[in-house]
């Protein structure tokens, strides 16, 4: 079935323990523009029509989801959030997705993957 409508943008939201340290994370580290201050909930512009909402308002649960931001300088990422402090798995090529990625985690343990796909969207 095919739907005309459509979607406008996509927010994944997070439940953190720590909405200062996550924004610190997502905002200072990784450079991702605050477009909405909602007092227990903050969103965050990752590209013109994705966002990633944090909200501190129920209990972190980690698990069961990743969020991969999508750029062309994976290696240079990696290097920026090992600089921060982070665990870094990778970088490495995925032959069977055909993209080159590494894979982190936000302070709640959340999976961050960076990515580049070697056959673009």
């Amino acid at each position: 079935m095919t739907d005309s409508m459509g979607f406008d943008a996509q927010i994944t939201f997070l439940y953190v323990a720590d909405l200062a340290r996550s924004s610190a994370f997502y905002g200072d580290l990784l450079g991702l523009e605050l477009v909405r201050d909602q007092g227990v909930c903050l969103i965050y512009r990752v590209s013109a029509d994705a966002y990633i909402g944090l909200c501190g308002h129920r209990p972190a649960e980690p698990g069961g989801m990743i969020v991969t931001l999508v750029t062309d300088d994976v290696d240079g990422w990696a290097e920026r959030l090992r600089a921060g402090g982070h665990a870094v798995e990778g970088p490495e090529a995925n032959a069977r997705f055909e993209l080159y990625h590494c894979f982190a985690h936000d302070p709640d343990g959340h999976v961050v993957e960076i990515q580049r796909f070697d056959d673009p969207i």
